[in-house]
């Protein structure tokens, strides 16, 4: 009996103790937000600037396949529409085309010497996936102004952002401003399909002209509200960087033949015991580098529950992974992730095909590498599967600062324009044309300033896409207060 006691007076002593250190962590753990001040209203004319972006939504900018024409007059249509509607930005500004469509334009600074920004969005949409036409509120391609939105394909992924950027620099040429620095432009137009052409080819034509960017922002993270659970505040995340891509060719060869002989192993067991064993054999999870960025700035803003276990990862860690990884989206910021996505064998039931076929699709943690992934694709595939890489891989991007001029900038912005907003850094885990700019600059940041709810987050490259005219405001005021904010950048970063 003694001895039960002792026991259970060292478990509530143990607890006592659990307890205060959790209290502690969550205690001192206070807010990392940056105070500032508002920024003065910009005075925006609303309809003329939804007007335009569903103009802009009409050109039928979808993109095309490697060796299929692009629909050139329609981005032709676009260009001339930009041209139209901005005369002051594109007088203050060069406009050259390159690698066919995509636009670079140069706004040349007031100071030779500042090390200039860029600045990124892209002009081709995703195609209407066949059949889904009539289920759109309003015509895919009307840009039609409707119930405070502008709906249509591209009017959030990712004409908005290329609008509100020339929308912006056309009030600061009527205004008089000229940034310190020179101002780039990439307008890509293939970046749904990889941006080579594109982005690719500007990035190697700034380049060639020795440009180093201060920074460059393209589109990326969002300003969630109600996603993250026990936040309250909309939370715009800012991507530090984006994963790798790869996909592996895995092929099984087997003895081809009639199916009512079939062999101790086929083709097509082969390859099924080999996915099973990718699946099962996952890349290792863990909360660190971006992520673990991001919850250090999300926890001391959180609520109850939640902002104790945050706080304290260094004890809860191991149950904050396991929650995490029960989310697909939360998963993908804690590992490289696998999936099979193509699986090809046979074309008659009754025979026995010689070979089986698989794609399999990663998105590479930074700090995995392809020849990582590689060899651990090729070690549990084991003995008789072939393993090959295909084209279009890239390596998981480096990582940005949260102590970089740039990501400073873009963080005071967002709390002048969005002042309930909370920020914080995040991992971009789609790809997008910034990854073509490592040469250019060494801080790639991603964010768009839009506003989203779950339920919106099935319009992106879904079915009625569509952006708030408020939102759309605000993303015309963000984009016009960061091009100021960076021409006094030094002085944003000494005010930390």
């Amino acid at each position: 009996m003694r001895i039960m006691k002792r026991l259970l007076l060292g478990l509530v002593a143990a607890a006592t103790v659990l307890a205060a250190i959790l209290a502690l962590g969550t205690w001192t753990n206070v807010s990392r937000q940056i105070a500032v001040r508002p920024a003065p209203p910009l005075v925006v004319d609303a309809a003329s600037a939804a007007r335009r972006l569903g103009e802009a939504v009409q050109a039928r900018t979808v993109s095309f396949a490697p060796g299929i024409a692009p629909a050139s007059d329609e981005f032709r249509k676009l260009h001339r529409h930009l041209e139209s509607s901005f005369p002051k930005a594109h007088a203050a500004m060069k406009r050259e085309t390159v690698g066919g469509l995509t636009l670079l334009y140069t706004w040349e600074g007031r100071e030779p010497g500042a090390r200039p920004i860029v600045l990124m969005a892209h002009q081709d949409v995703v195609p209407i996936a066949p059949g889904t036409e009539g289920a759109w509120k309003a015509p895919p391609f009307s840009g039609r102004i409707d119930d405070g939105f502008v709906w249509g394909r591209g009017a959030w992924d990712n004409k908005s952002n290329l609008m509100a950027m020339l929308e912006a620099i056309e009030q600061l040429s009527v205004e008089g401003f000229r940034p310190r620095q020179t101002l780039h432009l990439v307008f890509g137009h293939d970046e749904e399909i990889g941006g080579r052409a594109g982005a690719l080819a500007a990035a190697e034509l700034l380049k060639s002209r020795g440009v180093r960017a201060e920074f460059v922002l393209d589109e990326g993270l969002l300003i969630t509200e109600g996603i993250l659970s026990g936040l309250a505040a909309p939370a715009a995340l800012i991507g530090l960087a984006e994963k790798g891509y790869l996909t592996l060719e895995l092929t099984a060869t087997g003895t081809p033949g009639h199916s009512s002989m079939p062999p101790q192993q086929t083709a097509i067991g082969l390859l099924a015991a080999a996915l099973t064993r990718l699946e099962a054999a996952q890349r290792p999870a863990a909360i660190r580098g971006v992520a673990a960025e991001m919850f250090a700035a999300v926890a001391p803003e959180m609520s109850g529950l939640n902002r104790v276990l945050l706080s304290n990862l260094w004890i809860t860690g191991p149950l904050v992974r396991r929650e995490l990884e029960k989310g697909a989206s939360t998963k993908a910021m804690l590992r490289t992730t696998t999936a099979a996505t193509v699986l090809q064998a046979g074309d008659r039931d009754n025979v026995l095909p010689g070979s089986a076929r698989a794609l399999v699709n990663f998105r590479l943690l930074p700090g995995d590498t392809i020849a990582d992934v590689v060899a651990h694709v090729r070690k549990v595939a084991g003995e008789g599967i072939a393993v090959e890489p295909q084209p279009g891989a890239s390596e998981a991007s480096p990582v940005a600062s949260t102590s970089s001029t740039g990501y400073r900038t873009i963080e005071r912005t967002v709390r002048e324009i969005f002042p309930e907003t909370i920020v914080a850094p995040g991992l971009m885990i789609a790809a997008t044309d910034s990854r073509h700019m490592t040469g250019v600059s060494d801080q790639i940041l991603r964010f768009s300033p839009v506003r989203a709810r779950a339920a919106d987050l099935s319009r992106f490259h879904g079915t009625d896409e569509r952006i708030s005219i408020a939102n759309y405001v605000e993303m015309i005021r963000f984009y016009h207060r960061l091009i100021g904010n960076a021409s006094v950048a030094s002085g944003i970063a000494a005010a930390r």
